[in-house]
């Protein structure tokens, strides 16, 4: 069935477009000026005209969006997170890649210092050219992008620098000037990396293709940086991960792999993960222990993933002093047990501390003399605040 609209007196040609409309709207619209009528279509085809921009743009692929974010600039500084592991390292590498693609010189900062032996083998082995920073004064260029974090810190002035993007996979509120991508959904922030090297039709270098080539460098570090962020695909992963995995293969570096995933351990850390076993304290099924004072808090997470191969553990945290600091590490593979919620209810009260992270590991970090009771707070002994991280395991508290 089909239907025909019947013409009237307004559609009939050479009859008064205004004389259907009540006389007062007729009336205003004749006595608009035809300059401001001009006005009036221009803004109506400037706001179609935009609103097809927009939709075009955010139709594109994540990573075509960021590689032209990036064409924007001469320089760009890729800024990782505080002490970076694999995955903020990997995923640097990566954007890094994308800016070159547009002829953007990209330079890989990074507050604090590079300790664990396994970040130090992933910079060795893969030679990267990475800058420490202190200050904000110090980053090379003004368009930042912040990789495996979405709020800068570690650094003065982090506070004043706003990133033009974000590529992150962690929980938090921050956002780039231009270009945000957060998937907390995510086991590592290098699976990201993956797609947007696939978005933009980038090719393994043992593969026959034209284009932009992904080194196999760039191919080893990414693989290890999804790896280590996810306990090699054991914790926290999604399908997203198994797919750049598996992309990702045929242009790894076997011998640079074995090389990063096997480094020599220094004595020290074998010495707190030797505490931690010894010294540990059960209850049920979680473990905790205080390592005491230790001159690599890199050990600390490290001696918490030895303590996690215990039978019949299901949660741990293992803490230790450095410089007048506390530093946290939790690791769960029990449902009940959120890890970053767990850390942040057992120091809510004390001033200055901080603590958080994901459901399967956190961490945290709090001051010996708040701790002690300086400030507003009464302070709590090592062994009240034992009996903390275990009443947060349990739900208590």
């Amino acid at each position: 069935m089909s239907y025909r609209s019947v013409p009237t007196a307004a559609t009939t040609v050479g009859a008064d477009p205004l004389a259907s409309m009540p006389e007062s709207v007729g009336d205003s619209i004749r006595a608009l000026d035809p300059l401001v009528l001009s006005l009036l279509v221009l803004a109506v085809v400037a706001l179609v005209l935009g609103g097809w921009w927009v939709i075009r743009w955010f139709r594109r692929p994540p990573g075509v969006r960021l590689q032209r974010v990036l064409a924007d600039h001469d320089e760009v500084t890729v800024l990782m997170h505080p002490n970076p592991d694999p995955d903020a390292m990997s995923c640097a590498m990566g954007i890094a890649a994308i800016a070159e693609s547009v002829d953007a010189d990209a330079t890989l900062q990074y507050p604090g210092e590079i300790r664990h032996q396994e970040n130090r083998a992933f910079r060795t082995v893969l030679n990267l050219d990475l800058d420490p920073l202190e200050a904000s004064s110090q980053l090379d260029s003004e368009a930042v992008v912040l990789v495996d974090h979405n709020t800068p810190r570690g650094f003065t002035g982090a506070q004043t620098v706003e990133p033009i993007a974000v590529v992150d996979h962690h929980p938090g509120n921050g956002a780039g000037t231009k270009f945000t991508d957060v998937r907390t959904g995510y086991g590592a922030a290098s699976t990201i990396v993956v797609e947007y090297l696939d978005d933009i039709g980038a090719t393994m270098a043992a593969a026959d293709g034209g284009g932009f080539e992904v080194s196999p460098e760039l191919a080893t570090g990414l693989l290890y940086g999804i790896q280590s962020d996810t306990n090699h695909l054991t914790n926290g992963c999604s399908r997203a991960e198994f797919d750049a995995c598996a992309a990702l293969f045929s242009g790894i570096d076997e011998d640079l792999l074995d090389r990063i995933a096997n480094p020599q351990i220094s004595d020290d850390v074998l010495q707190v993960k030797a505490t931690a076993i010894t010294e540990k304290r059960v209850e049920g099924p979680f473990a905790v222990c205080d390592v005491g004072e230790i001159g690599n808090v890199d050990a600390i997470p490290q001696a918490a993933d030895e303590l996690m191969h215990l039978e019949g553990v299901t949660a741990v945290v293992v803490y230790g002093e450095h410089d007048g600091t506390i530093h946290l590490s939790g690791r769960s593979r029990d449902d009940r047990v959120h890890m970053g919620e767990t850390l942040r209810h057992a120091i809510s009260d004390i001033p200055m501390a901080s603590a958080g992270g994901h459901a399967r590991m956190g961490g945290g970090q709090l001051s010996v003399d708040h701790m002690a009771g300086i400030g507003p707070s009464d302070g709590i002994s090592r062994t009240e605040f034992e009996e903390r991280l275990f009443a947060a395991m349990s739900g208590e508290r």
